[in-house]
């Protein structure tokens, strides 16, 4: 409560975006390409290189680990951009609080209580996005798919089309309180 009426804290079951996906896109990305750069080359570095190379070409092994990797930078991210302690020291000093939760330390673990629950619905659901186009090559049989129309792209996308919706109703709200 603020001010005497109920407000909500807008805690977002993906808070990350797609950061998490960029940095796992880039780990799974870069053992590959030293792999393939050392190759060509003769004795145990060859050898270990050509390991490395064919493990990454195991589609249950690559599809894996990118999910896991997508799922640790969300909650990563999360945990360096959102600050609980920060965020509910401002609501106690802005006069608001959560109802049936004291104000200051109390409301700064509920606050993370809660994200970490919603976090992982978002977690789990950002890296099911970012494997589902080699997924959905893997059951089609057709490996170009998961390039022509990638998790990474199709989330950028539906945020930009959100973001431009918002936009369009802050400014719409903004236009309608000017003509009272």
């Amino acid at each position: 409560m603020y001010g005497g009426v109920s407000t909500y804290l807008p805690l977002n079951v993906n808070p990350a975006g797609v950061i998490p996906i960029i940095f796992a896109l880039s780990i799974m990305l870069f053992p590959s390409m030293i792999a393939n750069f050392l190759g060509g080359a003769g004795g145990t570095a060859g050898s270990i290189a050509q390991s490395i190379g064919a493990l990454f070409q195991n589609p249950w092994f690559y599809g894996t680990s990118y999910f896991l990797l997508v799922v640790l930078f969300t909650y990563f991210y999360t945990a360096v951009t959102f600050d609980p302690k920060a965020i509910s020291t401002n609501l106690q000093k802005m006069g608001g609080f959560i109802p049936g939760i004291r104000p200051g330390q109390s409301t700064a673990n509920f606050m993370y209580y809660i994200l970490n629950r919603v976090l992982l619905i978002g977690a789990l659901f950002l890296g099911t996005i970012a494997v589902m186009p080699s997924i959905i090559g893997g059951i089609t049989g057709v490996m170009v798919f998961s390039f022509l129309i990638g998790g990474t792209a199709l989330l950028i996308v539906v945020s930009v089309v959100l973001e431009t919706i918002r936009q369009i109703n802050a400014q719409l709200q903004m236009r309608e309180y000017e003509t009272f």
